[in-house]
């Protein structure tokens, strides 16, 4: 749905950015802004900043910021349409209706009576548990030590040990056989009509939107598989859909729990650990990885302290790496599982050893150890090699040689001479002069970087004050035009905002919106908008001087390049001059 620019602003102005964010988090007026501990990461000291006049909060601390839009989109996390419709109405404003073709309002209909199947499926499930048929259900959560709250959160159940029950139940509601085949919980042929699950302990699935999408069930008794979940659907696909994250994601923790099964997670949450989820009887995949990395940057595995954990953990790590999470695994050793680990050892225990989880890439290690006889010089010596080679999955040098550390002091290997090993494996010759070369260039490199950074603090700090000091535009607007900002992204946040401070309606939050769609664009133009030195500190002159050294600086900065691209002699000229007019620059904000 495409929301015009006055329609977003109109959503936006209308939820003032205090009354928003003081919903989610308890502020502290200092001065004009308000502070908190910010919800997006842990801390103990407030770094997140509300600032009523730039309508925008930002926090010092991880550099989350942004307007009341992404704050409720980062905190919910929902997508932009669900969080316009959210302020939209709180703030009692009508959005339009999208416009749908017919095949698409064919298909959303459809959707819609496969939700609502699910909702009555799993109504009906938890009803059967409840009565005496189903006390076999009840019994098996109670002796798994599930609260009766616990199972009513995940809405648990029981589907009776019949072939055609829930059928009959769906058929009572008008249903046809062909939306019911499609909804996957029964099967229909010419024989007739069968339910997916029958005689199982029912586990309602559920998205981040908390609406069931399948089902798993558990065997009561004898019979095979022990285990079954719903076929994909049109609202099921089990690759892109986790366990247990519709509570997860309200977590305030900064990783997320990675587990096998559903009971892991449902005891994990009851047990406090609310940060739990788990795949859906499969092996984790890619766009489960891309899933969590909504909501968290870090993944601790809790898998199964047998054979089938540590290889299914193995086969994870490499799928969290490449998403960009690190990750870590849990050591439930002497216990089997989360769940017994718990029952056994309480939850501070258990808190702890999570705290404690190995770093991922020396479990992995410790894990290919197990294949050899350390007592063994032969086979040591395998290992060793093995080991020298996993080693160069770190292209990063610095990387590399903090890992290679860390293995020789766990394994008791000289640090020397598998650092030599390493680089044999990697082409000694090469990494040497790969080495060699990178030392000659460093001074040279680091002033460049050096430089670089230093101009473009310069830059968003210009424009921060820009935002803050109404008498500074008017003092720099015949020195400074956009084009003298050479980084790209800071020239169109400067054109934009000059347009507003030439109109007199300052509204950067509202610039803000023209980035909504990028997260990296997003996050650098709330960071720009909040780049400050502690200008408190400082008397009127001494702000006056800093005002002019950095619009001198972003000035010079400016001319220097257009001096390398000069067209001809007279251009190069004007340029000259306007540089040694820099030398006497002076802001006067009197």
């Amino acid at each position: 749905m495409y929301y015009s620019d006055d329609l977003v602003e109109e959503v936006r102005t209308a939820n003032d950015i205090v009354d928003v964010v003081s919903g989610y988090v308890r502020l502290t007026k200092k001065g004009s802004t308000y502070f908190g501990l910010c919800p997006f990461h842990s801390e103990k000291t407030p770094s997140f900043s509300v600032t009523p006049s730039k309508q925008m909060y930002y926090c010092f601390g991880c550099g989350a910021g942004g307007n009341a839009i992404t704050f409720v989109m980062e905190y919910e996390n929902l997508t932009f349409k669900e969080a316009m419709k959210l302020l939209a109405d709180r703030a009692g404003i009508k959005l339009p209706e999208e416009e749908m073709s017919e095949e698409q309002k064919r298909e959303a209909g459809l959707k819609a009576q496969l939700y609502e199947i699910n909702r009555l499926a799993g109504t009906y499930y938890y009803h059967q548990m409840k009565q005496e048929h189903g006390r076999r259900a009840y019994e098996y959560f109670k002796k798994r030590e599930l609260t009766d709250e616990t199972i009513r959160k995940f809405g648990l159940g029981y589907s009776n040990p019949y072939s055609d029950d829930l059928y009959k139940y769906l058929k009572g509601k008008n249903y046809s056989d062909e939306v019911l085949k499609e909804s996957g919980l029964v099967t229909i042929s010419e024989r007739g009509a069968n339910d997916k699950f029958w005689n199982r302990a029912m586990f309602p699935i559920m998205d981040t939107n908390n609406r069931i999408i399948a089902f798993g069930g558990r065997v009561l008794g004898d019979g095979e598989p022990k285990y079954l979940n719903s076929p994909e659907t049109r609202i099921f696909d089990k690759s892109r859909n986790l366990y247990g994250l519709n509570y997860a994601k309200t977590s305030r923790e900064n990783y997320m729990l990675l587990c096998e099964g559903y009971m892991d997670v449902i005891s994990m949450q009851q047990a406090g650990f609310t940060n739990a989820v788990a795949s859906l009887g499969t092996a984790f995949t890619t766009q489960q990885a891309n899933l969590l990395k909504r909501y968290t940057k870090q993944v601790v595995l809790t898998y199964d302290s047998d054979s089938a954990g540590t290889k299914a953990a193995l086969r994870a790590i490499p799928i969290l790496k490449s998403a960009g999470l690190s990750a870590k695994v849990l050591n439930l050793t002497p216990y089997k599982d989360p769940d017994e680990f718990i029952k056994a050892r309480g939850t501070e225990a258990f808190r702890e050893r999570i705290m404690n989880a190995s770093n991922s890439f020396l479990f992995e290690i410790r894990v290919l150890s197990r294949n050899y006889n350390l007592n063994d010089p032969e086979q040591k010596t395998s290992f060793y090699q093995e080991t020298a080679k996993k080693l160069l999955e770190f292209s990063e040098e610095l990387e590399r040689d903090n890992y290679t550390q860390a293995v020789s002091k766990e394994f008791d290997i000289p640090y020397e001479s598998l650092k030599k090993l390493v680089n044999y494996y990697g082409g000694q010759a090469f990494v040497v002069q790969a080495v060699r070369d990178n030392d000659n260039a460093k001074p040279k490199e680091k002033l460049k970087n050096t430089k670089d950074e230093g101009i473009k603090k310069s830059q968003r700090l210009l424009l921060s004050w820009l935002i803050e000091e109404d008498r500074l535009y008017p003092a720099i607007k015949d020195i400074i035009s956009a084009g003298d900002f050479t980084e790209k992204l800071y020239s169109d946040v400067a054109g934009k905002l000059f347009t507003q401070l030439e109109t007199g309606k300052l509204n950067p939050a509202g610039i803000l919106n023209d980035y909504i769609n990028d997260d990296e664009e997003y996050r650098e133009v709330a960071g720009i908008f909040n780049t400050s030195i502690d200008e408190s500190q400082m008397s009127s002159t001494d702000f006056e001087k800093a005002v002019t050294e950095t619009v001198r600086r972003v000035k010079k900065n400016s001319l220097d390049y257009a001096s390398r691209n000069a067209k001809d002699i007279k251009q190069l000229q004007k340029i000259i001059g306007e540089q040694s007019k820099l030398n006497t620059l002076h802001i006067s904000l009197q």
